[in-house]
């Protein structure tokens, strides 16, 4: 794909849509385009909707920040955090752009072989390329409604 890492004003936004394989080493390539604004360390964790959510450092200490404020008297705000960061790991780049992905990760996102890397703003997500397709297809039909939806916060 054409699409990439864009940064403005010293922040990375990610777009894209990007086509890898799961070795068999349980390692796959980070697209060329992501690792700059990822840089050589980054943090993988579950995502929502069964994929993975990858954040730069930088983004995962303010995401951090945000969760650490959440009242450990609401269960709710308790099960994220736990959720979020009982998944993360850090992942470290090798030479030929590739990370491991932990079992246990893809065991949650279903990721086996074919797999969709894609960029959405602040992170980049992996996904099994199965869920993925179903997940689009699924959007692609009610994009109109969630854009009008979407209209409540001034976008």
């Amino acid at each position: 794909m054409w699409y990439s890492s864009v940064r403005k004003w010293g922040v990375y936004m990610f777009m894209g849509e990007y086509q890898h394989n799961i070795d068999a080493k349980g390692r796959i390539i980070v697209p060329a385009k992501f690792r700059e604004g990822l840089g050589e360390t980054f943090v993988m964790t579950r995502g929502l909707d069964r994929c993975l959510f990858a954040y730069p450092l930088s983004e995962w200490s303010v995401i951090e920040e945000k969760l650490k404020k959440l009242p450990l008297t609401k269960k709710d705000a308790r099960a994220f955090t736990r959720f979020f960061f009982s998944g993360a790991v850090e992942c470290e780049v090798d030479k030929q752009g590739r990370i491991n992905l932990p079992t246990t990760l893809c065991d949650y996102a279903q990721l086996e072989k074919e797999c969709v890397v894609i960029g959405v703003s602040n992170r980049v997500e992996f996904w099994a390329k199965g869920n993925w397709n179903e997940y689009f297809e699924a959007s692609e039909d009610s994009f109109a409604e969630i854009a009008e939806n979407m209209m409540d916060f001034d976008i």
